[in-house]
């Protein structure tokens, strides 16, 4: 397990492939976020987009699926928050989505002397290196205990 003390800045990992479907973009759409363009093929041909798309949300919730599928040896306590979150590109039906992370800053709680924070640099690419999501999440991360 990797613990606050053995995450250094710059580390890095590459994981996951996720193929987003027009069914579930639809079925997200209806549930979260039911604008026409992730709803109905002929509206989104008259959207800015000119297709369907997946909801930003969407997106987001499927790297966080796959961070937390792939990223079992980190000492993990939760969330505390995402900073900087852009939507590059729209991510569409038949796409493979991927995440590359980077630790940018760690720090050490000022009250807890159990924990830390971990800010990692998240990216959602597609299969041929598109950016679609980008956003800097900070988790909690348990201390290693002489216990």
């Amino acid at each position: 397990m990797k613990y606050f003390e053995d995450i250094e800045v710059g580390d890095r990992r590459k994981f996951g492939a996720y193929e987003v479907t027009k069914a579930e973009i639809v079925e997200f759409a209806e549930k979260y976020d039911p604008q026409p363009f992730h709803l109905d093929e002929e509206a989104a041909k008259e959207s800015m987009f000119g297709e369907l798309i997946a909801s930003g949300w969407q997106t987001a919730a499927i790297c966080m699926r796959l961070s937390v599928e792939h990223v079992t040896d980190v000492a993990t306590l939760g969330g505390l928050g995402v900073d900087s979150l852009r939507w590059h590109t729209p991510l569409r039906p038949g796409d493979t989505l991927r995440v590359e992370t980077e630790v940018r800053d760690k720090r050490p709680s000022e009250r807890r002397d159990d924990r830390g924070y971990v800010t990692r640099h998240v990216e959602g690419l597609t299969d041929d290196g598109t950016r679609i999501i980008s956003y800097d999440g900070i988790e909690i991360v348990a201390r290693e205990t002489d216990d």
